[in-house]
C-alpha cells in the first residue's frame, strides 16, 4: 500500500522523464523577486543543501519556499507531445519561468528550486533538514507539501522507499536525524499520525477514533489534539511500520487526474522532548575531613514539535472528473485551501485579522504561519501546458507564503522529576558518607582507647613485677648479711673469748647495717614512684589529646548533621510540591474525565444517571493506580500531617479516590489510613477537608469488617458531630452516605442507635438537597432489612429502633417522593417494617397502610409491588383493618 500510495501522486519515473528545457525570452518577462533581507540569522546551518544559504536574509523566522518541478508522466509524454513543457526552470538562479505563449513568460524567484531531476536526497536536505535541526534545538518546526493533484507531493513526503531506499521521502529521513541526535537515556521522541478528512480528524493509527477535536490553551493559544493516538518512538523500523499503518488507512481515489488522488490532508506530528545540560549536584570531599557542594542549576526540558504535512491536491472538478461523494470530497479538499491560501493572503499583507477559524486545516496550522515554528514550504508543480492555470495559482500561493514571518521561540519547563531524583542521590550520598566516616571514627576512636589501656595494664604490670623482684632481692640481701654478720661474731667470740665488749660492737654493727640497708631501700622506692609518676602523667596527656581529638570529630560530624538536615528539609519540601502537582494533575484528570463523559453523553442523548452512593468515579483509576505506585501509600498518609493545608486537602482528596477502590481498601486500613481519616473529622473545622474525609469513609465504609472498625474507633459519634455542624449539601451528602452504609450491618443496629446514627440521619433531612435525602432513604431501606431479617431468623422480637427513634412520620411523608431513588428507598423500607407484625399497630396509626395499599398498586417495580401484596396479605392486623376500611 505504501509504495501504490508512494507513485500515486507523480513519483518521478526513470522513462522518458529527462527532457532538456527550453530557453525564454528574458526581455519580455515579468520579474518576481523575493522579499527584502536582512543580515544576521541565529539558526545553526549545518545541512549541506543549498536552502540553508537561501536564508541568508536574516530572516530567521521567514517562510522558505521550494519549488520541485514533476517529470512527465506516461499519459503526458502521448497528450502533450507536440506542445513543450509550459515551466522552464533555472536552478543556479532560483528562479523559473512560466511561460503565457510561445513569446512571453513570467519570471519567479525562490529560495531553492528543484529540478526533475532532483535526488529525494537533495529535496529533504535543502527543504527539510534545516527545519529538523531546528526542531533538535528546541524550536517548533513545519514541513509542508502544496500542488495539483499528481504533481507529487506524497512522493516527496511520505515515501517509505520499500524497493528503493534512496527514494525514502522526508518523514523517513526526518525521522531517521531525530533518533541519530537523541539520547536515548534523557530524552524521547512520540508521534501522531492523522488526516483531515472532509473537516473530521481522524486517527490513521487508531481508525476508530475518527472525530477528534481540537484543543486551544486560552492563555498561550497552543493548540493540541488531545484525543489522538501518540506512540513513542525507539527505532527506526517501527516508525517505518507506523507510516505503513498510516498510509494503508488513509483515504484514496481514482480520478482523471490521479488514479490514486489523496482525499485527505495527511499529518505526521513529531513531540521530541530533551533534557538540557546543566550544572551536575556534586559534592566533593577533599583531604579526607572537609566538603563542600556545588550549587545545583535547575534542570530543564526542552519541548519541541516538527509537523510534517502532506495536503490534499487542489483540482478543478471538470479536469478531474468528480462526480457524487467524490465531488463532495473535491469541494471539502477546495474549501480548506481556499482557507489555507486566505490565511497566507492576510499574513502577507500584515492584515489585523487572520481568518484562521475558518478551516480546522488553519486552527492546526496556526503555529506553521505567523507562529512560533520555523516553516519549510515545497510547492510541487507538473510541466503540463493543459494545467497552466493551476500552476501559475500554485507558484502564486508559494510567492505568498514567502513574504510570511514567523518569531521562532523555544519551549522549555523546569524538570522538577529530575530535580528530585537527583536531591534524593545526593542525600543518599551524604548519609552513606557520613555513616562512613561516624564509623571510621568511632572506630578509630575505639582503637585508640583500646591501646592506651592495653599500655596502662602493661606498665602496671612491668612496675608490679619489678617491685617485686627488688623487694624479693632486697630481702636476700639483708637475710646473707645478717648470716654474714652472725658467724663473724661466732668467730670473734671464739677467737677472743670476751662476750661483753665483742657483743656489744656486734650489735651495733648490726644496727648500722639495718638502718643502711632501710635508707637504700627507701631511696630506690622513691625513684621508682617517681618514674612511675611521671609514666602516669604522659598517659594523662595522650589521654588529653584524644579526648580534644574526640571533641573536634564531634564538631565535624555536628556539621555534617546540619547539613543533612538543611538538604532534608529541602528534599521534603520538593517531594511536597510535587505531591501537590501530582494531586493537581489527579484532579484535573478527573474534571477532565467527567467533563468528556458528561459531553459524550449529551452528545448521545441519555442525561447523566444520579447515582446513590458516594463513592468515586472509576474514570480516575488509571492515574490514581499510576500515582498510588509512584508516591506510596504511607507517604501520601504522612501528608495528612503536613503544616501546608494544601497538602493536606490533596493528600486527603488522593486518599479518597484510592479507597473508592475495593482493591486498596485492605492497605489503607492496615496502613493506619482509617485513623488518619477519623482524626481529621475530628481536629478540622476546614469543610473541604471534612467533606472529602466523610467520603473517603463512605467507600471504607463499605467493607464488612471496616464497618466494625469504624464502630470501635468511634466513627459513628465523628460522623453524627460532622452531620450536626456541617450546612454544605455535598458534606452531608458524604456523611450521610457513610452511615448508610453502616445501617447495613446486622451486629450494629443497637450501637448505631445508642449512639445517634439514626436521629443524625433524620437531622441531616434539614438540608432538603435531593442527594442528601436519596442517602438518608437509602441508609433507612438498609436499616429496615436488617431488622426483617432479624426478625425473620427470630432473633428480635421488640419493635422497629427506627420507630422509636421518631422515623416513621418522615417515611410516610417521603414514600410518594417525586425523586425517583428517594420513592425507591421509602417504599422498600415500608415493606420490611410491615413484616414484623409487632410494628403493625403504629404503622396503622402513621398513616403507613395506605402507603402499602398504594405501593401494592402503583408501585412501578414489581418486586416491590409483590413485596407489599405479601406483606400486607401475611399480617392479621394489616387485613383487618383493612376489612375494617373496606379496602380491597
Amino acid at each position: 500500500m505504501a509504495s501504490s500510495a508512494a507513485s500515486r501522486n507523480g513519483a518521478p519515473r526513470g522513462g522518458g522523464g529527462a527532457r532538456s528545457l527550453a530557453g525564454g525570452n528574458l526581455r519580455s518577462s515579468s520579474y518576481k523577486s523575493r522579499p527584502s533581507q536582512l543580515p544576521g540569522s541565529t539558526l545553526r546551518r549545518s545541512s549541506t543543501g543549498s536552502f540553508a544559504a537561501a536564508g541568508d536574509d536574516g530572516v530567521p523566522g521567514r517562510v522558505r519556499v521550494a519549488v520541485r518541478l514533476r517529470p512527465r508522466n506516461a499519459e503526458e509524454m502521448v497528450a502533450d507531445a507536440d506542445f513543450a513543457d509550459c515551466v522552464e526552470v533555472q536552478p543556479e538562479l532560483k528562479r523559473l519561468k512560466l511561460r503565457k505563449n510561445n513569446w512571453d513568460s513570467d519570471t519567479y524567484e525562490f529560495d531553492e528550486v528543484l529540478t526533475e531531476f532532483a535526488s529525494q536526497k537533495r529535496v529533504y536536505e535543502v527543504v527539510a533538514k534545516p527545519v529538523v535541526e531546528s526542531v533538535l534545538d528546541g524550536y517548533n518546526g513545519t514541513v509542508m507539501a502544496y500542488g495539483q493533484t499528481g504533481t507529487g507531493k506524497t512522493f516527496t513526503v511520505g515515501h517509505l522507499g520499500d524497493g528503493d531506499t534512496a527514494s525514502r521521502g522526508i518523514m523517513v529521513r526526518a525521522m531517521e536525524d531525530i533518533l541519530a541526535d537523541v539520547a536515548p537515556e534523557t530524552d524521547s521522541v512520540s508521534v501522531s499520525y492523522l488526516q483531515l478528512y472532509m473537516e473530521a480528524i481522524q486517527d490513521l493509527l487508531d481508525p476508530t477514533n475518527d472525530n477528534i477535536s481540537i484543543v486551544e490553551d486560552p492563555k498561550t493559544g497552543d493548540v493540541s489534539l488531545p484525543g489522538a493516538t501518540l506512540l513513542e518512538i525507539r527505532d527506526q523500523q517501527s516508525f517505518v511500520e507506523l507510516l505503513s499503518i498510516g498510509e494503508a488507512h488513509r483515504i484514496a481515489a481514482n480520478t482523471k487526474l490521479n488514479t490514486e488522488s489523496s482525499r485527505s490532508h495527511a499529518i505526521l506530528m513529531v513531540h521530541v522532548k530533551r533534557s538540557v545540560v546543566s550544572q551536575d549536584d556534586t559534592l566533593s570531599i577533599e583531604n579526607g575531613n572537609s566538603s563542600h557542594f556545588v550549587k545545583p542549576l535547575r534542570p530543564l526540558i526542552r519541548k519541541s514539535k516538527l509537523v510534517l504535512v502532506d495536503l490534499a491536491g487542489s483540482e478543478r472538478v471538470h479536469k478531474s472528473g468528480s462526480e457524487g461523494h467524490m465531488l463532495e470530497e473535491a469541494k471539502s479538499i477546495n474549501l480548506s485551501l481556499s482557507a489555507l491560501g486566505k490565511c497566507i493572503n492576510a499574513l502577507a499583507e500584515n492584515c489585523a485579522h487572520v481568518p484562521v477559524r475558518d478551516s480546522k486545516l488553519t486552527r492546526l496550522l496556526k503555529d506553521s504561519f505567523g507562529g512560533t515554528a520555523r516553516t519549510s514550504l515545497i510547492v510541487t508543480i507538473g510541466p503540463s501546458p493543459r494545467h497552466r492555470g493551476e500552476t501559475a495559482s500554485t507558484i502564486q500561493f508559494g510567492q505568498r507564503a514567502m513574504k510570511v514571518e514567523n518569531m521562532l521561540k523555544i519551549k522549555e519547563e523546569f524538570d522538577y522529576k529530575s530535580l528530585s531524583r537527583k536531591l534524593e542521590i545526593q542525600v543518599d550520598k551524604l548519609i552513606a558518607e557520613n555513616e562512613r566516616q561516624q564509623k571510621a571514627y568511632e572506630y578509630e576512636l575505639e582503637r585508640m582507647n583500646q591501646e592506651a589501656q592495653n599500655r596502662i595494664a602493661e606498665v602496671e604490670r612491668n612496675f608490679a613485677e619489678a617491685l617485686e623482684k627488688e623487694r624479693l632481692k632486697c630481702q636476700m640481701e639483708y637475710m646473707e648479711s645478717v648470716k654474714k654478720l652472725e658467724e663473724k661474731m661466732l668467730t670473734n667470740q671464739r677467737k677472743h673469748g670476751s662476750d661483753g665488749i665483742i657483743r656489744n660492737e656486734c650489735n651495733g654493727e648490726v644496727t648500722l647495717l639495718y638502718f643502711s640497708f632501710l635508707r637504700k631501700l627507701l631511696q630506690n622506692e622513691t625513684q621508682r614512684r617517681k618514674a612511675s609518676e611521671e609514666e602516669v602523667n604522659k598517659l594523662n596527656t595522650r589521654m588529653g589529646q584524644l579526648m580534644q581529638s574526640e571533641a573536634g570529630g564531634d564538631g565535624e560530624i555536628l556539621r555534617i548533621h546540619q547539613l543533612l538536615e538543611v538538604e532534608t528539609q529541602k528534599k521534603k519540601k520538593l517531594e511536597e510540591e510535587v505531591m501537590i502537582l501530582k494531586s493537581q494533575l489527579l484532579q484535573l484528570s478527573y474534571e477532565a474525565d467527567q467533563s468528556r463523559r458528561y459531553m459524550e453523553r449529551v452528545g448521545s442523548g441519555n442525561g447523566l444517571n444520579g447515582t446513590d452512593s458516594p463513592s468515586v468515579n472509576n474514570g480516575e483509576k488509571a492515574p490514581v493506580g499510576t500515582l498510588f505506585e509512584q508516591v506510596g501509600l504511607h507517604q501520601i498518609l504522612s501528608y495528612l500531617e503536613s503544616e501546608d493545608a494544601n497538602v493536606q486537602i490533596h493528600a486527603v482528596k488522593v486518599l479518597a479516590n484510592l479507597a473508592a477502590e475495593e482493591a486498596n481498601q485492605e492497605k489503607i486500613v492496615e496502613a493506619g489510613g482509617l485513623t488518619s481519616l477519623l482524626m481529621l473529622l475530628r481536629k478540622f473545622e476546614d469543610e473541604t477537608v471534612r467533606r472529602v474525609a466523610a467520603g473517603a469513609i463512605a467507600n471504607l465504609a463499605m467493607n464488612e469488617t471496616n464497618q466494625e472498625l469504624i464502630m470501635t474507633q468511634g466513627g459513628i459519634t465523628l460522623l453524627t458531630m460532622t452531620a450536626a455542624d456541617a450546612e454544605d449539601p455535598q458534606t452531608l451528602r458524604m456523611v450521610a452516605g457513610a452511615i448508610a452504609n453502616l445501617c447495613g450491618n446486622d451486629k450494629l443496629q443497637m450501637k448505631l442507635k445508642s449512639e445517634g446514627g439514626i436521629k443524625a440521619l433524620l437531622g441531616m433531612v434539614r438540608c432538603g438537597h435531593a442527594d442528601v435525602l436519596s442517602q438518608v432513604a437509602r441508609g433507612i431501606a438498609n436499616f429496615a432489612k436488617c431488622e426483617s431479617r432479624a426478625a425473620t431468623q427470630g432473633t428480635k422480637n421488640g419493635r422497629s429502633l427506627l420507630i422509636d427513634d421518631g422515623a416513621l412520620p418522615w417515611i410516610v411523608q417521603n414514600a410518594n417522593n417525586e425523586a425517583a431513588p428517594i420513592r425507591r428507598h421509602i417504599e422498600l423500607a415500608l415493606c420490611h417494617l410491615a413484616q414484623h407484625e409487632v410494628n403493625a399497630k403504629e404503622m396503622i396509626s402513621g398513616g403507613a397502610l395506605w402507603e402499602l395499599v398504594r405501593i401494592s398498586h402503583d408501585c412501578s417495580r414489581e418486586d416491590i409491588r409483590s413485596l407489599a401484596r405479601r406483606t400486607l396479605n401475611s399480617s392479621p392486623t394489616f387485613r383487618s383493618e383493612m376489612r375494617r376500611l373496606r379496602i380491597d
